[in-house]
């Protein structure tokens, strides 16, 4: 009998893996991940990891299967936290719940599994594996989930072929609805438990507030951007690849004066709340932030065309291949689908390799394309690359 260890959060989706596991004959051991537990930034009652764990051994004990905890909040803060506070005070936006999965759920968790004579690991993630021969070589396929809705690939884009080869995703061919249908039908208690929300392990925070902890308030100019200023005219005529993808100026830009903040780097492009400027008609929405003289950047309205580039900039060292058989060479293109954040559609791009870059342009005009986040791409449904928005 094969050994899997599913990761047990305390949520409905892992605990319906580990079912489904166990009712085709596997032996299972449910591990719940203790990674933080500083509750002063945590809005209440979202989250706790104490009552995750709860539920997540009262699974465990309504399946028959053995449970335990692996406490990996020193990595996961060193590993994602510092990571996060160093990212926010270079001006961008980091996408934890990526790196969580690369550094903590599939090497850590992975690596913690294989010690315990473990076959595979399972999650209870949206989406699919699958495996094809490529001239004798077995690959492994990361595949969208059956619900569209609910597909979580994107957080995956980090994981490579040996990752692949150890992982089970046991509700990747279901939708959310019919995993909630089989959590009652066998009365888990967590049937109808909300699915969690915010940072990967810790949970729906007051972002500024936990920013706070590393990153001191400092006060700083608002600089409204016309939507005619001159720098959006000379942006309709560019052609190059290279101009394509690169961020705005603004630093001549002649913009306004508005007011001030409590420090850029707590703000990302596309932001809306938190500007707390009034007296405009439309709302106000960031298009960038200089940290190094800490100034934010606003245009007003949703259509401003400090929102919307055309392409983007992957640097050579942050290019990821889950399909290295696909990777394309210097001078090189491939028409992909991709998506810059989680749920968002699909949209008709174009990869160039460069000789120290990879250049993404889309199809049509992408909102709010941030520093620091990730980019995936994808081909019929299976996500083959990603990279960090340069």
């Amino acid at each position: 009998m094969e050994r899997v260890i599913v990761g047990l959060s305390g949520g409905v989706d892992s605990s319906v893996a580990a079912y489904l596991l166990k009712k085709n004959g596997y032996e299972v051991i449910g591990i719940f991940m203790k990674n933080w537990h500083d509750s002063s930034v945590t809005i209440s009652d979202n989250c706790p990891w104490i009552d995750d764990r709860n539920d997540a051994m009262i699974v465990a004990e309504k399946l028959g299967i053995p449970f335990h905890t692996l406490d990996f909040s020193k990595e996961y803060k060193t590993k994602i936290v510092d990571y996060m506070h160093s990212e926010y005070k270079r001006g961008r936006t980091p996408n934890p719940d990526i790196l969580c999965n690369k550094e903590i759920k599939f090497d850590l968790f992975l690596k913690a599994a294989m010690n315990l004579n473990a076959k595979y690991i399972a999650t209870g993630h949206y989406c699919k594996k699958d495996e094809i021969k490529i001239d004798g070589n077995l690959v492994y396929r990361l595949l969208i989930g059956k619900d569209k809705i609910k597909d979580q690939s994107y957080f995956l884009s980090q994981l490579n072929q040996f990752q692949l080869s150890k992982i089970k995703f046991p509700i990747g061919d279901l939708k959310k609805r019919e995993v909630r249908q089989i959590a009652r039908k066998i009365n888990l208690i967590n049937a109808e438990k909300k699915d969690s929300q915010g940072l990967c392990f810790i949970g729906k925070v007051k972002l500024p507030e936990f920013l706070k902890k590393k990153l001191n308030p400092i006060r700083g100019k608002v600089i409204k951007v016309d939507k005619s200023s001159e720098i959006f005219n000379k942006l309709k005529n560019q052609k190059k690849l290279n101009e394509l993808a690169k961020e705005y100026n603004y630093s001549n830009c002649n913009g306004k004066v508005i007011g001030e903040h409590n420090g850029a780097h707590f703000y990302t492009i596309g932001q809306r709340k938190g500007i707390n400027i009034g007296g405009f008609i439309k709302p106000l929405y960031v298009i960038f932030t200089d940290t190094l003289k800490n100034i934010i950047y606003v245009g007003e309205g949703e259509s401003h065309p400090g929102l919307y580039r055309k392409g983007l900039k992957v640097i050579k060292s942050d290019i990821h291949w889950i399909r290295e058989d696909l990777k394309i060479k210097l001078n090189q293109n491939l028409k992909v689908e991709s998506r810059i954040r989680h749920r968002q559609k699909l949209q008709k791009s174009t990869l160039y390799m460069k000789e120290n870059e990879l250049i993404v342009i889309f199809n049509k005009p992408q909102k709010a394309i941030a520093r620091g986040q990730f980019i995936a791409w994808y081909i019929n449904n299976e996500l083959i690359g990603s990279g960090k928005i340069f």
